[in-house]
């Protein structure tokens, strides 16, 4: 066992419902955090108004209920953690490890990379719309668990990079940092499609003297047409599926064997005893309909 507690987290956003690369995203964080006899919590993102869609935070919980994955404590909300993100993004700009931007998207390049416009200050006619964190040259690295170690430039992926929005909201990257690092995460156990977030995340947790988790990027769930599986997909196994036969699915997208028990406890306490990181594929081969 190790010597730190792990603690694992699913941090789903309620925009919509519970959908099948969720549902494996969730359980595998759920597996890895068990079988370790660590914790697994979950955490609302809800900070972005615009996109939510009322009643699917309620919605989400309820079918991670349905499946057996409860969270070891109370669910953190997110949108409650909105003053904690501001005293960062202000410590930040304290620091001079940010910079009000005047910037729109507008103004980009066509590869989206910011051009360092407002570092020195904004420009005449212009006033701050957002803040940026500054980024430096050399690259940022991590080790990833599935997909080995990985290294991005920064300079040259996405310049300096906004951590708070245009409408006074925190950004994204800012507040998955800040609250991970509130929460005690360990382990960061989530879909591939954030893997390239994940060097942005790292370098705001050195800006902030925040501890960086252990990284673990699932394979996406595609559907036949080689598809990223969405909220949106009619013919998601999350809805057509028994919780038995759904988890079986994720199961095999995860690469593991997938348990003969006919009732939720017995199913996730046998896969959680056989749970191997070591057979998460970098890349499902398997979908949904298998």
């Amino acid at each position: 066992m190790p010597l730190t507690p792990v603690i694992g987290r699913f941090a789903p956003s309620p925009t919509g419902e519970l959908h099948f690369g969720s549902l494996v995203a969730a359980l595998g964080s759920a597996l890895s955090a068990w079988s370790q006899g660590g914790t697994w919590r979950i955490r609302v993102e809800d900070i972005d108004p615009p996109r939510e869609v009322a009643g699917s935070a309620a919605r989400i919980l309820a079918d991670l209920s349905r499946f057996g994955l409860q969270a070891d404590g109370p669910v953190l909300y997110q949108s409650t953690r909105l003053e904690a993100h501001h005293a960062a993004v202000d410590r930040l700009l304290q620091e001079g490890k940010a910079f009000h931007c005047g910037c729109t998207r507008a103004d980009l390049p066509d590869n989206g990379v910011y051009p360092g416009t407002c570092r020195d200050g904004i420009p005449a006619g212009r006033k701050a719309r957002t803040v940026r964190a500054r980024v430096d040259a050399p690259p940022v690295g991590f080790v990833d668990r599935v997909h080995g170690a990985c290294e991005q430039r920064l300079t040259e992926q996405c310049g300096d990079f906004v951590i708070r929005r245009a409408d006074g909201l925190p950004a994204y990257q800012l507040a998955v940092v800040v609250d991970d690092a509130f929460q005690d995460v360990t382990e960061v156990v989530r879909g591939a499609d954030l893997l390239d977030s994940t060097a942005r995340q790292v370098h705001l947790q050195h800006l902030l003297d925040l501890p960086t988790p252990d990284y673990m990027h699932l394979p996406l769930v595609v559907d036949a047409d080689g598809r990223k599986l969405s909220k949106q997909d009619a013919d998601d196994p999350v809805a057509t599926l028994s919780p038995l036969a759904a988890l079986g699915a994720a199961m095999r997208v995860l690469g593991q064997p997938v348990p003969s028990q006919n009732d939720l406890s017995g199913f996730l306490d046998l896969a959680c005893r056989q749970w191997d990181p070591g057979r998460v594929p970098a890349i499902a081969n398997v979908t949904p309909s298998d």
